[in-house]
């Protein structure tokens, strides 16, 4: 008996970046309707025009089939599955807008990493709030490199749902010979790392552009997935799902990689640029920054040390300087690993 589950036929993509163009690449290559929502009607057109995400994912084609909405009331019209590829502090905005057109029932899988700062709330659960009813919800994470993604090279990630029905149907949609995805139940899980490693990979940029070496980097990705998973436990996540790659797969791309916004935020740091400049010499939006406020909050909120993260906060809020920080970190008090 074959209990592979059906795929879905029809996605909704809600957002326009990175993230979101290749993700209609990989779906539209296994067959899959799909369309484009932006909140930007411009942005939208000129990138319907060129076939190409001209700003956030230069270089690649779109796919003819690939059709793109300009209107609210028809966001999600026709589609078995809806895809959040919006930033996270947008999220909410995004969902009070659409939520007039929203049909009860319809699944939501999101690909935002962040934390809500002014709730502490993760994507999923925001938009479980402001729709009032999602029966099925999940999340698509993982070492997920756009540009590695719309080249083909291979990859691989974990789809975790409400229920493994759900994860498993986002997994078979995804699923490409180049894109290997994984399901998992634990959401909670899943989402916080992809959310929290985007700290620790400022943390990353800071050693590069410090030239602080191979050891220090290996030091920070150790002890950093200890801080993710230490506060992921106490909020009710499994421990497992940090050492998988939603987690520790994640946090090494991401503090490795040279494309990386939030490591090359962090190197433009390192190397003598302010929080405010770093920014600005950015191309699309640094979540870790955000996240970093939010984490610092969530962790003195349940009472768990997380030496990294509150670092780079201080950093980034200039109540340290980075060797300052530095120092803070090495000389704490000693304890067993």
């Amino acid at each position: 008996m074959n209990d592979t589950p059906k795929t879905y036929k029809s996605v909704s993509i809600i957002g326009d970046g990175a993230m979101a163009t290749v993700c209609s690449m990989i779906l539209a290559s296994n067959g899959v309707d799909v369309k484009i929502w932006g909140h930007d009607k411009d942005q939208l057109r000129q990138f319907e025009q060129n076939r190409e995400n001209v700003r956030f994912l230069p270089g690649y084609k779109i796919l003819d089939s690939i059709r793109f909405c300009y209107e609210d009331d028809a966001a999600f019209n026709g589609c078995e599955l809806v895809l959040s590829a919006v930033p996270c502090q947008y999220v909410r905005g995004v969902f009070k807008r659409l939520k007039p057109h929203y049909p009860d029932g319809l699944g939501i899988v999101s690909v935002a990493k962040g934390i809500e700062n002014s709730t502490l709330l993760l994507p999923t659960q925001v938009i479980r709030q402001v729709l009032e009813s999602t029966e099925d919800i999940g999340v698509l994470s993982g070492p997920t490199i756009a540009d590695e993604l719309a080249q083909n090279l291979p990859a691989s990630a974990c789809a975790a749902g409400s229920s493994e029905v759900f994860a498993r149907r986002v997994q078979q949609t995804f699923s490409t010979p180049h894109f290997r995805v994984y399901y998992n139940h634990d959401v909670m899980g899943v989402e916080l790392a992809g959310a929290l490693k985007n700290v620790i990979a400022i943390a990353a940029g800071i050693i590069d552009g410090l030239k602080l070496g191979d050891n220090a980097k290996a030091a920070l990705v150790a002890r950093g997935i200890v801080e993710i998973s230490r506060l992921g436990r106490e909020l009710g996540a499994e421990n497992d799902t940090f050492y998988g790659l939603s987690g520790v797969g994640d946090l090494i791309t991401t503090c490795i990689s040279p494309k990386g916004r939030n490591r090359s935020f962090g190197q433009r740091l390192g190397s003598g640029m302010s929080a405010k400049d770093a920014l600005a010499a950015t191309n699309s939006v640094v979540e870790g920054v955000a996240t970093c406020e939010s984490v610092s909050q969530l962790a003195e909120k349940v009472n768990v040390d997380m030496p990294i993260i509150n670092a780079v906060y201080n950093i980034i809020h200039g109540r340290m300087n980075i060797q300052q920080a530095l120092d803070a970190l090495m000389q704490r008090e000693l304890k067993p690993e």
